[in-house]
């Protein structure tokens, strides 16, 4: 095949930005800033809940290599928000570069914020740098779910090459609690296949609560993962539970009632069973 010129021009990338600012007002949480550029979208849902939720879009469709996208969400004192996003985040074969994807989270005295994104879904020779930057007031309450599923099962896909880095960094009041570092590279499927990481499941999440209803949640935790495969812990006052399944739809059957566990009985959001 002849090659062909190279024409001067860079590759269209995707860039998007979004910030959400709470405050309280009259017993409510309320909008107090709203920011969006590019890719980024955050919808709001009328609801009659005092508290609030919010619905990040990507309306590129997905990721791949170069793309970027920042989310910035900042809970005021006494405010209560619940964050998802409209659908899984698809994170297609990269030509070139690394897409990014980023999250910077505060929450301030007595609040709450519950990060929910659906489930990221890696194709064949995709690249993704991810992170979540979460800093927390120490009455402040934090519950943060990231799932993770390497291909379409049901489409016969399988991821076999690619990289994925998962950064994370939670501090309470500037003091580091938690962190995470994930990485698959190169041969994704056989790295997957050993007993040590995945033993061939192509679906995993991580579930962090960190509040005063830590402790009080694990026997729930407990009960309600019984029979899965995963583990939970608690200690220092956060609770962290990691599962793996063999397929995407078999994770969310054992994630959902999990995440109403941490949500003290509350349901998922609803775009999740849209």
């Amino acid at each position: 095949m002849q090659q062909q010129p190279d024409s001067g021009y860079a590759p269209q990338r995707a860039r998007g930005a979004g910030r959400l600012v709470t405050k309280a007002f009259a017993g409510r949480t309320r909008l107090a800033e709203f920011y969006q550029e590019g890719c980024a979208k955050i919808r709001l849902p009328e609801t009659f809940s005092p508290e609030m939720e919010a619905i990040l879009i990507n309306t590129s469709g997905g990721l791949t290599g170069g793309d970027v996208v920042e989310w910035s969400v900042t809970a005021a004192a006494s405010t209560n928000l619940s964050i998802t996003t409209q659908a899984n985040e698809k994170i297609y074969k990269a030509a070139a570069d690394t897409a990014s994807l980023t999250t910077r989270i505060s929450v301030g005295e007595n609040a709450s914020v519950h990060w929910l994104p659906q489930e990221t879904i890696l194709f064949n020779r995709a690249s993704l740098t991810r992170r979540l930057e979460v800093d927390l007031h120490e009455s402040a309450e934090f519950l943060a779910v990231e799932a993770v599923i390497f291909g379409r099962q049901a489409m016969g896909e399988a991821v076999g090459q690619g990289f994925f880095r998962d950064r994370w960094r939670v501090r309470r009041e500037g003091r580091l609690i938690h962190a995470e570092e994930a990485r698959f590279e190169g041969e994704i499927e056989r790295t997957v296949r050993q007993s040590a990481v995945l033993s061939g499941q192509i679906a995993y999440a991580t579930l962090f609560y960190s509040g005063p209803l830590a402790e009080a949640f694990l026997p729930k935790l407990h009960q309600c993962l019984e029979g899965a495969t995963g583990g939970v812990s608690h200690w220092n006052g956060k609770l962290v539970a990691r599962l793996t399944a063999p397929s995407g739809f078999e994770l969310r059957k054992v994630l959902v009632p999990a995440i109403t566990v941490l949500r003290n009985g509350a349901a998922v959001p609803k775009v999740w069973n849209i």
